[in-house]
């Protein structure tokens, strides 16, 4: 799991800080790898008022449709237009070319205590992987695990 992000273990979500204030948000490898070959991504439109716990954008599989949940209240200010015309890089490339959203947060410091990183986020999702029966599914793209 990449070091540089943070993750909502609930949501399945990774999040990484950019330098504007701005959030980038995607599937973390569990999720994609539990979602099974990702068909479509449709994420909400820019603009969109998106608020903590809703859906951000829709994600269908062969074994699954469902939402990907915002972390955050705020603004959607991008979209990954690659995800949305080739879904299937939520699978190849969860944690670099496949975030999904751009959003522009509104309670960022309250609503960043619900995230963990580092050995916090290894061992909550190890917890979790284990609660779900799931066997190791974390794709390392370069990064150590």
């Amino acid at each position: 799991m990449p070091d540089d992000l943070s993750y909502h273990i609930d949501y399945n979500v990774w999040i990484r800080e950019l330098d504007d204030g701005i959030v980038e948000i995607g599937f973390t490898d569990i999720a994609q790898t539990m979602a099974g070959s990702v068909i479509h991504c449709m994420p909400k439109k820019v603009g969109k008022a998106i608020k903590k716990g809703k859906s951000l954008a829709t994600v269908e599989s062969g074994k699954w449709v469902g939402p990907v949940k915002s972390p955050f209240t705020g603004e959607i200010v991008e979209v990954n237009e690659a995800a949305k015309s080739d879904a299937t890089i939520l699978n190849r490339s969860p944690y670099i070319e496949g975030w999904i959203v751009r959003i522009n947060p509104t309670n960022y410091e309250e609503e960043k205590a619900d995230l963990a990183s580092g050995d916090d986020a290894i061992a909550r999702f190890s917890e979790y992987m284990s609660e779900k029966e799931l066997e190791e599914c974390i794709h390392c793209e370069g990064f150590e695990a």
